[in-house]
């Protein structure tokens, strides 16, 4: 059985080599590496070496890189990274352009971060471009691109076209904007409930304290997981004849989504 894609990517500044180990053992299913926002611009330069000197030591498991945009001056100095056998796949910020997207592809996969107006405009095109493993939602620089001051609400319109130009390139659901909340895991919760309830697949994290809360909502529950063996354990017994649970009707579509919770469920169980 195929692996499950990861529920959670927690970010680790590249500049701060001390929590690098740390972030690998917080539970994250990946840690991302941030060469972007998380650097001030005087320090990406030693940050990159930094980073460069540590995936060379062969870290206990590959990590994801986030580098900076293609139009900056750093673009090209982060790509000598990406071949490293340390990283498991780029996060390009700010993706906007295919052909950016195909200089990073030559050196790993690629996930490429919506988070522009443009980008958002070029959705269904990098989404089907070669080599992308996974989109992901930027909602704090989306906003600000667009000049918005939305809640979920005002966002739910992009995160669905995200879930759909995934699902139409055949791509892994994608991963949602973070939670800017650290000491509040209940709302982190239900951010990432709501966000798997739109079709997404992971959340990004900020903060270790978000992890077990966002591995936690894109797992089956308890109760997800009895109504889906109940569900099997109805519609083997019926032989192929039309039978209700609960007083609903049991069909196929039901009976392979509880399948897929059920796969769910081993998946989560093996991270």
């Amino acid at each position: 059985m195929s692996p499950m894609p990861p529920r959670s990517y927690l970010f680790v500044p590249g500049n701060r080599p001390e929590r690098f180990d740390k972030a690998l053992a917080s539970g994250a299913d990946a840690v991302i590496v941030d060469l972007e926002d998380a650097v001030p611009p005087d320090q990406k330069d030693a940050a990159r070496a930094t980073v460069a000197a540590w995936l060379a030591l062969a870290p206990s498991r590959p990590v994801v890189l986030r580098i900076n945009a293609a139009e900056t001056r750093w673009f090209r100095d982060d790509l000598a990274l990406c071949r490293g056998a340390g990283v498991a796949a780029v996060m390009l910020a700010k993706a906007e352009r295919v052909e950016d997207l195909a200089a990073v592809g030559e050196h790993a996969p690629l996930i490429p971060l919506i988070e522009s107006a443009a980008g958002f405009e070029q959705l269904r095109a990098i989404a089907s471009a070669p080599h992308v493993q996974r989109l992901a939602f930027g909602a704090i620089d989306f906003q600000l691109d667009l000049n918005m001051r939305a809640g979920y609400e005002e966002l739910i319109y992009f995160r669905s076209q995200l879930v759909l130009a995934s699902r139409l390139a055949n791509l892994a659901a994608p991963i949602d904007s973070p939670s800017t909340a650290i000491d509040a895991p209940e709302e982190v919760e239900g951010e990432a409930q709501r966000a798997r309830r739109l079709g997404f697949g992971a959340k990004l994290c900020i903060h270790p304290k978000q992890v077990d809360a966002v591995n936690r909502s894109f797992s089956p529950s308890a109760a997800e997981v009895a109504w889906a063996q109940r569900v099997l354990a109805a519609a083997q017994t019926s032989q192929g004849a039309a039978v209700a649970l609960d007083g609903r009707m049991i069909d196929t579509p039901v009976i392979l989504r509880a399948q897929a919770v059920l796969r769910e469920r081993r998946g989560a169980a093996g991270s």
